[in-house]
């Protein structure tokens, strides 16, 4: 595996392999099952896998999410070599922002709702750095989860309305065997918290009218974010203590009243 931390050394290396088809995997790291489901994915998919580990700070709204987000480079590393990565990009911020940030990528509709409407900046920064990785990368397919289904829909409609000649591809919600969506940000819950985590998943998949999801959450102790439908999905965010977790699922037939 191969691993390159320079961009300049990165776009001299892309040469030797530019005529396979490439599959890419962005990452901030804190590797878990659903970024090695999308590995493994593109392994299956493509003749050669690139995996980049960048924790973006213009995503994070709060600088105390930032600074608390997981730092597992060596058992990461450790991972994707075990998985068959064949390079991992490794920037940091001075190159992937040698303008420090001043030009950005925004989305005028759909990033201003639901996550995009308590976290202001936040799908900005994400457009933004998806779009420098794609043009540093050069994949013919790139592959992102559904659980973050917000940012999943912006990221193919950003491919569209640029006419990027990339295929995205969507990798499913793995969960763990309680039924709690895989997430780098579920490290950071207290013993209690965890165990009240697999709620979440479980109410927003019942029979319940929205309203009484809502009512059920807030009583269970989470403090929901937002609890919406998009394109055929429900989709929820609340926090637990200091946490915010995020999840969704197809949509059932329901009451809609909120």
């Amino acid at each position: 595996m191969k691993i390159i931390k320079n961009i300049k050394d990165f776009i001299k290396y892309r040469h030797s392999f530019q005529e396979k088809q490439i599959g890419f995997v962005p990452t901030m790291g804190a590797l878990h099952a659903g970024h090695l489901s999308l590995i493994e994915m593109s392994i299956a998919d493509t003749q050669f896998t690139v995996v980049s580990i960048f924790v973006n700070p213009t995503q994070f709204d709060n600088k105390n999410d930032l600074n608390n987000y997981p730092d597992l480079l060596t058992s990461d590393l450790k991972k994707l070599d075990s998985a068959g990565v064949n390079c991992v990009l490794l920037p940091n911020f001075d190159q992937i922002y040698p303008d420090n940030y001043n030009f950005s990528i925004s989305e005028k509709e759909l990033s201003k709702k639901y996550c995009g409407a308590h976290r202001e900046g936040h799908f900005d920064g994400v457009l933004t750095i998806v779009m420098k990785l794609l043009n540093i990368v050069h994949p013919n397919k790139a592959y992102f989860g559904k659980k973050d289904f917000q940012q999943l829909t912006l990221i193919k409609q950003m491919i569209t309305a640029f006419f990027i000649p990339i295929e995205i591809i969507a990798g499913p919600t793995i969960r763990e065997e309680d039924g709690l969506a895989m997430s780098s940000r579920n490290l950071n819950l207290s013993t209690k918290e965890r165990n009240l985590a697999p709620k979440l998943y479980q109410t927003i998949n019942s029979n319940l009218s929205l309203n009484e999801m809502y009512l059920k959450l807030e009583k269970l102790g989470f403090k929901v974010d937002y609890l919406e439908v998009l394109n055929g999905h429900l989709l929820v965010a609340a926090f637990l203590g200091k946490v915010r977790l995020i999840d969704n699922v197809k949509l059932k037939k329901m009451d809609k009243s909120a």
